[in-house]
C-alpha cells in the first residue's frame, strides 16, 4: 500500500509562490547539484531530497501544471488532476477523487522534454516498470568527461589513457546492497511495492520508494562497502584514440563506455570533450600551423638555410633569402593539421635578433659597414 505525504513544492524549492520561471530553474539546479546521489553516495536522505526537488520542479516548471497546482493549493477541493484519467479514486485518496483523476506520475512528464524519463531512469533501480517497458530495458547513464591533451596529440592524433570517475555495481554485494550472508525482506516503508505516493487534495505524485530505492526489498544487513546502495564510485581507466585534427571543444562519443545499466540492458556512452593545451612554439588557425623563428643579422642580410620543426616532430629545411626583413612569413606546404582528408600548411614568421652588446672590435666593423653601405647611425 502506498504511503501518502503532503508536500509544498514552493517550500521544497525554497522559493515564494510568486517566483518567476528563472527563479525556479536557478533554485532547482542549485538544489539538484547539492543533493545529487553521486555527490552523496552514502546519504539516503540526500537522495530522497533530490527526488523531492525533481518532483517539485517537474510541476512548477510547466506553466499549465503550475497553474493547476496553484489552484489546488488555494482550493484543495477543486476538481483538478495531473494524471491519466481513471474510473477509480485519486492516487492520493483525498478530495478531488470524484473527477476520476488518477494522480500525477513521472511517466506523465513526457511533454516536458523527457524529464519524466530522466527521473524514472535515475531512481528506478529495483525493477520498477515504466510506461512502455521495464527497468531492464533502460540503458545506463551517459557520462561527460573533459580531457586535456597535448597540442601535438590534437594535431596528429594518437592513443591516450584517461581515468574517469564512474558509478558501478558494488563488487562485494553484486549491486544488491545486501551484506554477505544477509537476506532481503519486504520494505516497511512501501510494503514491498517499491513505490510511495504523496499529495495534497486531488494532486498526487508517485515515485520510487527512497527507503528501498524502488526495489521493494531491503537487506536485513546493509553491505558495508556501498552502504546498502548497491553502487560505488570508482576510477575507471579507458584507453581511447584521439582523432587527428581535434580542437578545443571537439567532442567524441565512446559507445558503451558510460555507466552500467541493469542486467541485460546496454551501458551508457562516454562523451569526451577535448581541451587542447597551448604550445610554446606552435599556434593553430584552422588547419594551418603558425610559428616564429629567430634569425641573426647575418642570416637576414646574406641569406641562409635554416631547419624548422614541424608539428609531426620532424625538421624541414627553409631557405631565407638575402635581405629578409623581420616579420616576413614563409609557407611550408602540407605541414599543417590533417583532418578529414585535408591538410593545412605551416607558416614561419622570421624575427631578426640584434645583439644586445658589441665588443669594441665589432663596433668598429659595424661602423665600417655602415659607411660602406651609406647608412646613417
Amino acid at each position: 500500500m502506498a504511503t501518502t505525504k503532503t508536500k509544498d513544492y514552493y517550500q521544497v524549492l525554497g522559493v515564494p509562490d510568486s517566483a518567476t520561471a528563472d527563479d525556479i530553474k536557478k533554485s532547482y539546479r542549485k538544489l539538484a547539484k547539492k543533493y545529487h546521489p553521486d555527490a552523496n553516495p552514502n546519504d539516503p536522505q540526500a537522495a530522497d531530497r533530490f527526488k523531492e526537488v525533481g518532483e517539485a520542479y517537474s510541476v512548477l516548471s510547466d506553466e499549465q501544471k503550475r497553474k493547476h497546482y496553484d489552484t489546488m493549493r488555494k482550493n484543495p477541493f477543486a476538481n483538478y488532476g495531473f494524471g491519466r484519467g481513471s474510473s477509480g479514486g485519486s492516487a492520493a485518496g483525498g478530495p478531488g477523487a470524484a473527477g476520476g483523476q488518477a494522480g500525477f506520475h513521472f511517466e506523465d512528464l513526457g511533454d516536458l522534454g523527457g524529464l519524466g524519463d530522466i527521473f524514472s531512469s535515475i531512481f528506478d533501480r529495483g525493477g520498477k516498470r515504466r510506461r512502455g517497458g521495464s527497468a531492464q530495458s533502460q540503458r545506463g547513464r551517459d557520462v561527460e568527461y573533459l580531457v586535456e591533451i597535448p597540442f601535438e596529440t590534437a594535431s596528429r592524433g594518437g592513443k591516450i589513457t584517461i581515468t574517469v570517475p564512474m558509478t558501478d555495481d558494488c563488487a562485494v554485494c553484486s549491486g544488491t546492497g545486501t551484506a554477505p550472508g544477509a537476506r532481503q525482506q519486504p520494505c516497511a516503508e512501501c510494503k514491498g511495492t517499491g513505490t510511495v505516493t504523496f499529495g495534497q487534495g486531488g494532486f498526487a505524485v508517485s515515485r520510487p520508494c527512497p527507503a528501498c530505492l524502488g526495489r521493494g526489498q531491503v537487506p536485513t544487513q546493509r553491505c558495508n562497502n556501498c552502504g546498502g546502495t548497491g553502487q560505488v564510485r570508482e576510477q575507471r581507466q579507458i584507453v581511447m584514440t584521439v582523432p587527428a585534427g581535434v580542437d578545443s571543444g571537439s567532442r567524441l562519443r565512446l559507445t558503451g563506455q558510460g555507466e552500467k545499466a541493469a542486467a541485460g540492458a546496454p551501458s551508457g556512452d562516454l562523451l569526451v570533450t577535448f581541451k587542447v593545451q597551448p604550445h610554446h612554439f606552435f599556434k593553430r588557425e584552422g588547419l594551418d600551423i603558425h610559428c616564429t623563428v629567430p634569425v641573426n643579422l647575418a642570416q637576414a642580410l646574406l641569406g641562409s638555410r635554416i631547419r624548422v620543426r614541424t608539428v609531426d616532430g620532424r625538421k624541414v629545411a627553409l631557405r631565407i633569402p638575402a635581405g629578409t626583413q623581420t616579420g616576413t612569413r614563409f609557407r611550408i606546404a602540407g605541414q599543417g593539421v590533417e583532418k578529414g582528408g585535408r591538410r593545412g600548411d605551416q607558416y614561419v614568421q622570421v624575427r631578426i635578433e640584434v645583439p644586445d652588446e658589441l665588443t669594441p672590435e665589432q663596433q668598429q666593423l659595424m661602423r665600417e659597414f655602415a659607411t660602406a653601405a651609406n647608412l646613417k647611425y
